[in-house]
């Protein structure tokens, strides 16, 4: 089940493209750690910096490394952390209400940084949906079917697909 909000969201989301899924890459445990590495070389070696999504799972996945940078609500909104990535990746590709997203290629991989406000829904409940996974084999199961059976969706098609499961996940 989709809440409205994320109806209108996947409603902007293309129908004309096909998503696809490859098999896990062993390597992006080493690009993800020297794309750490560098961001906190930039903005602080205090700084969290979290790989989520399909390769902190290790499984298939749209051949790309998700990198989170959790921050408090002060330090998101005002916005002091950008010029200093900005520098190292460019402009942002999407500004949202709660996330910042930069995008690059490394080795191959596109890679996707997000700084998130650490007390937003979005990062919370991501963070339970992976921590369930992570502690409930047969629904981390139900997951790599699911990517498996997306392969050539459309990316509305995925990721309605996608965020029903995840809200069922945390149904739970």
């Amino acid at each position: 089940m989709l809440t409205k909000k994320q109806k209108e969201w996947i409603n902007l989301l293309s129908d004309d493209d096909e998503v696809e899924i490859i098999p896990y890459d062993k390597r992006s445990k080493e690009i993800f750690k020297r794309v750490k590495e560098e961001i906190k070389i930039n903005i602080g070696d205090e700084t969290r910096v979290e790989e989520r999504g399909s390769t902190s799972l290790g499984i298939a996945g749209q051949n790309e490394i998700d990198v989170y940078v959790p921050i408090s609500p002060d330090i998101f909104y005002s916005k002091t952390l950008v010029p200093e990535l900005t520098k190292i990746y460019g402009l942002p590709k999407s500004i949202h209400k709660t996330r910042i997203r930069f995008q690059f290629i490394d080795d191959g991989k596109k890679i996707d940084i997000f700084l998130i406000d650490e007390e937003s829904a979005e990062w919370i409940n991501g963070v339970k949906f992976e921590n369930y996974l992570k502690t409930h084999q047969e629904a981390l199961k139900e997951y790599k079917k699911l990517k498996h059976a997306c392969n050539g969706l459309s990316t509305r098609k995925f990721y309605e697909k996608k965020v029903a499961f995840i809200n069922d996940i945390l149904s739970r």
